[in-house]
């Protein structure tokens, strides 16, 4: 049973008032109770039978099939090869949720990633020495800031010259592409700086065992801070509360899923090479049955926690993101309110622009190089991730949770589809019924809501 805080009109005082139990089933109260999103409880569930789907069909009796998909190894790979388009699908949520659209975020990652490239393996060294402690830093701030100035043009460009956003990106999609080749004339450039190679993850860029209880610790206790904070903040201004069993359970649940999370991690080894060349450089004798080291929380996951959790914080808790939801709610209001309508359109697409920044830094990262090919298509992978998440066509309505969430269900069929030996044209095939399929299932929520 939830309680509320009313103010008895003689003494002035604050007075806690129980809520009658919820009506309808169990399931409503459920929902009710706990203030979960439909959408979202059956996302998860997709996710789980996707995962659940593809470990039976990637079983050994299956000829076609190269290994299991549930296994730590997978999981962790999965993992690294969602965190890139994770980290654009947070800023595509805010962008969708103003009513507008980027096709351009694959190419603004080939053509930020060539620059990053070029820098490190054929700039900088002339004059700052290959494997300088501040390349990467260079590498890395200059590819944001890039990402960021393209995102701005094509912001300004809708914004105050009124081209529409389809157009515009559609022409930077093109633009940006071809931008990448000339950059390197079709080259790709290798090799990228040590330090830097660590944003792609692989053995040495995780956080290995200890650190990595270490942040799942952290996770659980911000968790329940979060939790706490919330339950205050609804007293504070007399909300609703939340049953204490519900946010008990929610409590358990997230931390329930950073353990698991973190156990995988730690159960995926280094590879039997890299372990015994750490094993000879520290003077570490190797047991009979091997060196088991664990890999730990890849850092390029880390990268995307931290851009989800930046996102979230300006979408949900600052002036501006409560400004790109009233934009997308109802554009003309939001304009006579006094709302700088066009300069907060120029904003998000500069986060966006950096969001791609970071996401090229990943990719080059994790091939070390920077070849034509990177951010092919990752486009339609980042906007079915933002659309899945419960971001809406129709503006007003987005989750970074969701979106990121999405990613990881996007790069799950991608991945199972690898791993079972489906094609390349089917595979995209399933990507686009996807898409179609989630912009209907929008449709369909948003009509019964109303």
């Amino acid at each position: 049973m939830g309680e509320m805080r009313m103010v008895d009109q003689q003494t002035a005082k604050p007075v806690v008032r129980t809520e009658p139990a919820a009506t309808g089933n169990p399931w409503q109260r459920f929902l009710l109770a706990t203030e979960l999103d439909v959408r979202l409880i059956g996302m998860i569930g997709a996710l789980v039978l996707i995962w659940v789907g593809f470990h039976l069909l990637s079983s050994p009796t299956h000829s076609f099939a190269d290994g299991l998909f549930l296994t730590p190894r997978n999981l962790w790979n999965l993992s690294v090869q969602t965190s890139e388009v994770a980290v654009m699908a947070t800023g595509m949520v805010l962008i969708i949720v103003t009513r507008n659209i980027d096709l351009s975020v694959g190419s603004i990652v080939g053509f930020v990633g060539m620059i990053m490239g070029v820098l490190q393996a054929e700039i900088l060294p002339h004059y700052i020495g290959f494997g300088h402690p501040l390349m990467w830093v260079i590498a890395l701030a200059a590819g944001i800031a890039l990402g960021a100035l393209v995102g701005a043009l094509q912001g300004a460009i809708i914004a105050f010259l009124e081209v529409p956003a389809f157009i515009v990106t559609l022409g930077g999609y093109l633009v940006w592409r071809g931008a990448a080749w000339w950059v390197a004339s079709g080259r790709t450039i290798a090799p990228m700086d040590p330090t830097f190679q660590l944003m792609g993850g692989g053995a040495l860029g995780s956080i290995g065992a200890t650190w990595s209880w270490v942040l799942c610790g952290a996770i659980c206790v911000a968790i329940a801070l979060v939790v706490l904070s919330g339950r205050r903040q609804r007293r504070r201004f007399n909300f609703p509360l939340r049953p204490v069993w519900a946010e008990a359970l929610l409590t358990a649940v997230g931390c329930a899923i950073a353990i698991g999370a973190v156990w995988v991690a730690n159960s995926y080894p280094w590879p039997k090479g890299v372990a015994q060349a750490w094993a000879l450089a520290h003077n570490v004798t190797i047991p009979p049955e091997g060196l088991f080291i664990s890999t730990g929380v890849a850092i390029p996951v880390l990268v995307a926690l931290g851009a989800g959790i930046a996102v979230n914080f300006i979408a949900n808790r600052t002036r501006f993101g409560r400004y790109v939801f009233a934009i997308g709610g109802n554009p003309e209001a939001a304009e006579l309110a006094g709302i700088r309508t066009r300069w907060v359109l120029v904003r998000v697409f500069t986060l966006m622009g950096a969001l791609t920044g970071i996401s090229a830094a990943i990719g080059i990262a994790r091939l070390n190089a920077a070849t034509n090919a990177l951010g092919t298509q990752e486009e339609l992978y980042v906007i079915a991730a933002a659309v899945i998440g419960g971001t809406s066509f129709a503006g007003g309505i987005g989750t970074i949770v969701g979106a990121m969430i999405g990613a990881l269900v996007m790069q799950s069929l991608q991945s199972g589809m690898v791993l079972i030996g489906i094609e390349s044209p089917m595979q995209s095939i399933v990507v686009g019924a996807v898409l179609v399929f989630a912009v209907w299932l929008d449709s369909v929520y948003r009509r019964r809501a109303k």
